[in-house]
């Protein structure tokens, strides 16, 4: 399939400078868009830019450093977004984590929950008004197939009772499929669409933030699992194909495939209310 050429497109990425973002960033940039990195760690952030000006030979890559955990930096990194650029055509939502000992963000939010939800829906939300202005636009959420894993736990969103690092995170998956879903609906009409993805097992740094033993664990598993830039394929596809302008609410699989999500996933009602709690939570209600 010939790709679709994006001059003049500008793209923001969260968690841009390694696994599923960095090969992200790689294919999208080789189309020719200009880039938006945004990054916590500011030097693997500009290794990460220059390999990849080096590679596609677009210079068109900025670095914006924000740890999206952190609800201040969020706020810093969406007004950087919109001093650098007077449109924004895509914006992916990739940043994320799991933690095997539960901690809490500077906020005092329990971090797979602040970094992995919250952080999708309050930078989209400070950004919707650029995606607007910009449409046709798109935002683009990585989620993972660990949503099916779970329901939602409203009585206990932050696991203050009993922590299992697997369930937090595929309960913050599951949050970003009702989120995604929510956004689409909320925004029929206005050019801008909204999709979640599973980017399939990828070979990448992902949960190596977690001691010795998870290294050791990723570094077996890496033969069966999938290089960064197979992992990139869905969010290359739902940022630029043409194939899903338009298409809106709905849920792709790691071979770009409009696949049905859990059916707590489904839930009209719990996204809404999920919704009305990412913004008391967020400071945005």
């Amino acid at each position: 399939m010939t790709q679709p050429d994006l001059s003049g497109h500008v793209i923001a990425i969260t968690g841009a400078n390694s696994g599923v973002g960095k090969g992200t960033t790689h294919g999208l940039a080789a189309m020719g868009a200009r880039i938006l990195m945004i990054c916590r760690n500011p030097e693997r952030g500009e290794a990460a830019r220059q390999e990849i000006i080096t590679a596609t030979g677009n210079q068109q890559i900025d670095l914006i450093i924000g740890d999206l955990s952190y609800q201040a930096d969020v706020h810093r990194v969406a007004d950087q977004v919109k001093a650098s650029t007077d449109r924004l055509d895509v914006l992916i939502n990739n940043a994320g984590g799991i933690f095997a000992k539960r901690s809490v963000s500077r906020d005092g939010i329990e971090m797979t929950w602040a970094l992995n939800h919250l952080a999708y829906f309050h930078l989209t939300s400070l950004l919707i008004d650029l995606l607007k202005a910009s449409a046709p636009a798109r935002v683009v959420s990585v989620s993972s197939n660990g949503h099916r894993a779970t329901g939602m736990r409203f009585d206990d969103l932050e696991f203050r009772r009993v922590y299992r690092p697997f369930i937090a995170y595929c309960h913050s998956k599951l949050a970003n499929v009702l989120f995604s879903n929510e956004l689409a609906r909320r925004l029929d009409g206005s050019g801008v669409t909204s999709n979640a993805l599973h980017p399939g097992g990828v070979a990448s740094n992902f949960s190596r933030n977690n001691g010795r033993v998870s290294e050791v664990a990723m570094d077996l598993l890496k033969p069966l699992m999938r290089s960064e830039a197979d992992g990139a394929r869905s969010s290359i596809y739902l940022a630029s194909s043409p194939e899903v302008a338009g298409v809106s609410g709905h849920f792709f699989n790691q071979f770009q495939r409009d696949v049905s999500p859990a059916r707590a996933a489904r839930s009209l009602e719990d996204a809404h209310r999920l919704w009305l709690i990412s913004m008391e939570m967020t400071g945005l209600a």
